[in-house]
Formats: structure tokens, C-alpha cells, sequence
């Protein structure tokens, strides 16, 4: 028999217009929202939740994790059991679920055996969205062997949780995300400029040639998903959209002309401003080199001007975080850190509608609506007020429902 769940009395989030509406009812029976009204008495029969005007938001995402990036240093990560790699990522995914991201989209290393532990129970955590590894070319953001090393079956063949696969040329490239759709990746990640944690590519650089990421996106559209590229440069970032790419993650040095073409090409922008405060405030004990800390000063400083640039172009903007290794607890960290460039209704926005509707899954999730998935957090508190409700751990969430299964219920006294 099919359970009833009734929210009442809440202070809803619109995640479509971005605003706070009173007097909410919210039904939900089994794993989907049934019924929203306002200004109504809760049916007889089902286990009522009086919320007294807390907020009532929809599940957040969370569209830039790595999941298995247990440790950032992905060369040692490569070299380690998959069977640790996994354990340790048990309590990443839990964490991330507990402080209200009830879906995530992995971009580099998450396998489906994650997938499947998640949907399965055995572990605890929020909905994944993967791209298996991310393709990259020799040399690459995602190459992760160190100078000199022979060979490249340990990037390639490597254990679970991984983030790189490298690949060079037209036909290699279609292999490659030919192979990363065979193994369940939901999307299609590629490395289209150089990174902050590579140490041999520099960030104005660009990665693959036209043909290459022309290619990788046809593979993903002939299996009717889609690219996200990892990209910090003006150059980098015009020639990944014009290829067809649909979202660009970080674009820290995004300028005007590249966020006209985005604009033009509809396509997203995902920044991750909390994995840059993460990793200066751990600068010391990286173990990085000098070039790879000026990079990452660099970009630090330049990404909350690129979320401006991008906003005043009309680019939608998403939500990451980007994380790594026990520094995944800062993950609610990015609301307030976007705060200077963002008004808190789009923050709250970027992290439910749009990534819905970034990763194809608009009106089933980040929404409260008839026939949504009844991913749903309850705040105590309105965080259009005070973004900081979001950090911390999950302190401020009293309610945690992810398709109508409470994994937090600090309101039984609320019920009845």
C-alpha cells in the first residue's frame, strides 16, 4: 500500500519564479508529489507534517561532484584499490545527502556500480548523474601520470574512480565516449582546456582539436544525452559551444565574447567557486607545485567576475561545487560564496530548476509540483534571508526526503 506524506502550512520555494509562497500544502504518495494547494485543510488519513511556515524547498543539486575523488591527488587515487575508493565514498555520498543534495551529476570517475549501490540501498545517498571518465588527450586536464611515466595502462585501465581517459584523434575520441555510454554514463565529460590540478597544461590553453570535440559531441548526441567540458579560457570555452557543447564547468576567465556565444548557443554555465576556497585555505599541505598554486590564485580571484560577466550576457547558470577528499564538506559553502554575484532566489534557482533542466530532467526534479519526484528539504528558516541556513552539515535541515523516503525527520513531534 502505497503511503501519504502531507507538508502543511509551508513557506514554499518557486523554484520557477524564484520566490517564497505561504500557506503551502504539499501531498506526497509514494515517490511523487500528488497535489500542491494553498490555504487548505490535509486530508484524513495520511501522516501530516506541520511545518508552521518553515521553508519548504525542493531537493538541490549538485551538478559538478566527484564522488570517488577521495584524496586530490588523483595519481595516488589511480593507484589505489577500487574496493577502497568505493568505501570511502560511502560516507562522501551520505554527506552530501545529509546536507539536502538530493541528486548530484559526477563529472569524472563515479562508475554505475555507484549507481546501482545508491538505487539499491546499499548505500545512502543522493541521485547520480555520471559521466564515467572524463576524455581527455595526452597531456591533458585528465592525464594524471606523472612526467616520464612509460605507458598509459594505469590511467586507462585503471581502478574505479578514476577521473581520465585519454584519448588522441577522431577515431579514438568516438571510441572513447562510445565506451563511456556503454558503461551507463548518463553524459558525456570532455577536457577542452587546461586545468588548476594538472601540472602540465596551462590554463589559457586548449584542448582537443575541432574535429576531436566535434566528434565527441555527435557521439553523445546520436545516443541522445549530451557534453559537458571542463574549460577556463575565453578560447577554450567559444570553441567547446561551437562544437555543440551544452554546459561549461568553471569559466573562471570567461569574458564577454565567449558569454555571447554561450548566450547565443543556449548553453550553461556551471562554476565552482567552493573547490578554489577549499584548496587555498589547504594550499600548504597539497603538496603543489609553484605553477599549479599561481594557477589556482588565478582563477580563485577571477570567479566571481565571470559569474557577473555571464549573468549581464543572460547565460543560465547552474550550480557545482567541485570538491575533493575530506574538503567535499564544504560543499554548502558555494551559496554564500556566489552571494556577491548572485541575489539568493537565482542561488536557490541555479541549484534546483536550472540544473534540472540542465541535466534533461525539468518538472521532475528541482521543483514542487504534481508529478515531480517528491525530493523535498525542509529549512528552519527562510534562506532567502540568510543564505548560511545551507552550510554547515545539514544543522538547519529538519526534513530530508529524497522520492518520498525520509532520510531526516527532526519534525516527529510536528506530526500526527
Amino acid at each position: 500500500m502505497t503511503s501519504t506524506i502531507v507538508l502543511h502550512d509551508a513557506a514554499l520555494f518557486d523554484s520557477d519564479r524564484g520566490e517564497l509562497r505561504a500557506g503551502a500544502t504539499v501531498t506526497v504518495e509514494g515517490e511523487r508529489i500528488v497535489e500542491v494547494a494553498f490555504g487548505t485543510t490535509p486530508r484524513a488519513g495520511a501522516r501530516v507534517y506541520s511545518l508552521k511556515g518553515r521553508t519548504l524547498l525542493p531537493g538541490l543539486i549538485d551538478a559538478h561532484v566527484h564522488a570517488t575523488a577521495t584524496t586530490p591527488d588523483f595519481f595516488r587515487l589511480s593507484l589505489q584499490p577500487q574496493s577502497l575508493t568505493t568505501a570511502q565514498s560511502k560516507d562522501i555520498l551520505a554527506g552530501m545527502l545529509m546536507r539536502g543534495f538530493t541528486t548530484v551529476r559526477d563529472a569524472g570517475g563515479a562508475d554505475t556500480g555507484l549507481v546501482q549501490a545508491i538505487e539499491r540501498g546499499h548505500f545512502i545517498g543522493p541521485r547520480l548523474f555520471i559521466s564515467g571518465r572524463a576524455i581527455t588527450q595526452t597531456g591533458g586536464h585528465g592525464d594524471s601520470r606523472p612526467a616520464f611515466f612509460q605507458g598509459n595502462g594505469c590511467i586507462c585501465c585503471g581502478a574505479a574512480g578514476l577521473l581520465g581517459f585519454v584519448a588522441d584523434g577522431v577515431g579514438e575520441v568516438r571510441r572513447a565516449a562510445r565506451e563511456q555510454l556503454r558503461n551507463g554514463a548518463h553524459q558525456i565529460k570532455v577536457m577542452a582546456g587546461g586545468g588548476v590540478a594538472s601540472p602540465s597544461d596551462p590554463l589559457d590553453g586548449t584542448q582537443y582539436s575541432v574535429d576531436e570535440m566535434t566528434a565527441i559531441v555527435e557521439e553523445a548526441h546520436a545516443a541522445r544525452t549530451y557534453v559537458m567540458a571542463h574549460a577556463y579560457s575565453p578560447e577554450s570555452i567559444i570553441r567547446a559551444i561551437r562544437c555543440g557543447v551544452r554546459s561549461i564547468e568553471h569559466g573562471n576567465l570567461l569574458d564577454g565574447e565567449a558569454a555571447a556565444v554561450m548566450a547565443e548557443h543556449d548553453a550553461f554555465l556551471v562554476p565552482t567557486l567552493a573547490t578554489y576556497d577549499a584548496l587555498h585555505r589547504n594550499a600548504e599541505r597539497l603538496g603543489w607545485s609553484r605553477d599549479m598554486l599561481d594557477k589556482l590564485e588565478r582563477v580563485r580571484k577571477q570567479g566571481v567576475e565571470a559569474i557577473r560577466i555571464a549573468r549581464d550576457a543572460g547565460v543560465r547558470i547552474g550550480f557545482g561545487t567541485d570538491l575533493l577528499g575530506e574538503m567535499h564538506n564544504d560543499q554548502s559553502l558555494e551559496f554564500t560564496l556566489r552571494a556577491p554575484a548572485m541575489p539568493p532566489a537565482e542561488l536557490l534557482r541555479s541549484a534546483t530548476a536550472v540544473n534540472a533542466e540542465l541535466i534533461g530532467r525539468p518538472g521532475v526534479l528541482g521543483v514542487i509540483a504534481p508529478g515531480a519526484l517528491a525530493d523535498l528539504i525542509v529549512v528552519d528558516g527562510d534562506p532567502l534571508r540568510d543564505l548560511t541556513l545551507l552550510q554547515g552539515q545539514g544543522e538547519h535541515l529538519r526534513l530530508i526526503m529524497k522520492a518520498g523516503r525520509l532520510y531526516k525527520d527532526d519534525l516527529r513531534n510536528a506530526s500526527h
